[in-house]
């Protein structure tokens, strides 16, 4: 059935029943989200090492006490991975898939300890609160509340929390999709993170935002060897293995892959011109002309890597080694690239594009990790209830489909031909720091509360008939 108001009343009410009976007091699920929450963060699984099945072990006892059915695996000694199925009708199943691995965090530079889950100042602080513990907690309380309510579902439902997303995915999804296939089977629609809402101040008036992301930008991840003759460094030579790899860098520094816009960037950037009458809101609604600027695009760089990073393939220069020693000019240098391509031609072509680059100065490039490109499109019945369902909940907001510029685990489940989209209803105030992969990371609590609520409406209208 389309999303009601009537029935929300009836889930939510379910729900409420269910907390007195398990506490003895009123005990909305929002409340227990944000409990969960606080607990997930305080659980270390950083990657490396992972140390996943500590996560396992958090989900495994909340599956326990609900009476849930659910199955684990290692990839490797502490990769854990669960999965928990609720049955239901002949529709393909939904999956709800989390990553709960997290990037480090470095103590000197936060104003809490990493994992205290503290709350402070209407946030949640903590690695992982917003990648992706949060959005795995909204799933989880979606999940349960079909569970509690009993009611009869269209598709099964599909949790899974899995390992590694950090580091590729190799020890997570990849890793099931090979060993445990049953998992996937069957399954047509996938919900994972990547996208979320804004708010601005348009005049007056709010303007919401939600991105649903449909594809990605592809990681191309490069490593450029150089090897020449060693010696002391009182006696430089002509060229060496350091100057190599230095000098290949600056060729590619200075010579900036060409901007294109795909068409989904292109329905992006459309979508974002609405209601501005900007600078910004007329270069928006044509892309491919503004592009052609080099000032716009140096403009739009400063103010918005991210966008930028959409209308072109890119390469940072994340690492490097040469010499152990300071006198040592040495054999052999290399330098790493964290490459991002867009989905609209194979990998290799890329490559070859970049040997032709630094061909002249006698570097390697040697491919460490690369994916398929894949794109999902937006006719599905998921994407129909995130439009509906944030329509009605939030009057006059967008929904628009986005391309990342970051990888998630949906490529490994849009090569299996699964419709996936990154999308989380939480809705973050445009400039807001949000500490992702940085400092104090954090969720307001109220925010993800109301995230956790329209996360169960959009799963709701996907599931009852």
């Amino acid at each position: 059935m389309k999303f009601s108001g009537l029935s929300v009343l009836f889930c939510l009410a379910l729900t409420s029943v269910h907390a007195v009976a398990q506490s003895g007091a009123p005990q909305s699920i929002e409340d227990e989200a944000v409990a969960w929450l606080q607990e997930f963060v305080r659980i270390d699984t950083v990657n490396p090492p992972g140390n996943e099945y500590r996560a396992v072990e958090f989900y495994s006892r909340i599956f326990e006490a609900e009476g849930i059915a659910f199955e684990t695996a290692e990839s490797a000694p502490g990769r854990g991975n669960i999965w928990a199925r609720l049955e239901g009708g002949d529709e393909p199943a939904l999956i709800l898939l989390q990553h709960t691995d997290v990037v480090p965090a470095d103590m000197a530079y936060w104003t809490t300890e990493p994992f205290s889950g503290e709350l402070r100042d209407g946030y949640i602080l903590g690695r992982g609160a917003r990648d992706m513990k949060g959005t795995g907690i909204s799933h989880l309380a979606a999940f349960l509340s079909l569970h509690r309510a009993g009611l009869p579902l269209n598709r099964d439902v599909v949790f899974v929390a899995s390992a590694d997303e950090e580091a590729g995915g190799d020890f997570g999804v990849g890793w099931l999709i090979e060993n445990r296939p049953q998992i996937f089977e069957g399954a047509g629609l996938l919900l994972n993170e990547g996208g979320s809402g804004s708010r601005t101040l348009n005049g007056t008036a709010e303007d919401v935002v939600f991105g649903v992301e449909v594809t990605q930008k592809v990681p191309v991840w490069l490593r450029l060897t150089a090897v020449d003759v060693p010696g002391h460094g009182s006696s430089p030579r002509t060229t060496s293995s350091v100057t190599r790899i230095v000098d290949a860098l600056g060729i590619l520094r200075e010579n900036p892959f060409p901007p294109r816009i795909i068409a989904p960037v292109d329905a992006y950037f459309k979508g974002l011109a609405v209601g501005r009458s900007d600078d910004w809101g007329a270069a928006f609604s044509n892309m491919t002309l503004a592009v052609q600027d080099p000032e716009f695009l140096a403009r739009l760089q400063e103010d918005n890597p991210g966008r930028h990073g959409l209308t072109r393939d890119t390469c940072s220069m994340t690492r490097m080694s040469g010499s152990s020693k300071i006198n040592v000019v040495p054999p052999e240098a290399w330098a790493e690239l964290d490459c991002r391509i867009l989905p609209d031609r194979p990998f290799e072509e890329f490559v070859a594009g970049v040997e032709a680059l630094v061909a002249d100065t006698g570097v390697e490039v040697e491919v460490l990790m690369a994916f398929t490109p894949a794109i999902s499109d937006t006719t599905s019945r998921l994407f129909s209830a995130i439009e509906r369902v944030t329509r009605e909940l939030h009057p006059g907001s967008r929904v628009l489909p986005s391309v990342s510029t970051g990888f998630t685990d949906s490529h490994f489940t849009r090569d299996k031909g699964i419709v996936s989209y990154g999308f989380d209803p939480i809705i973050t105030p445009v400039g807001e720091a949000t500490g992702v992969h940085g400092n104090d990371e954090r969720i307001n609590v109220e925010a993800f509360r109301r995230g956790v609520s329209d996360m169960r409406a959009i799963v709701r209208d996907v599931v009852y008939n």
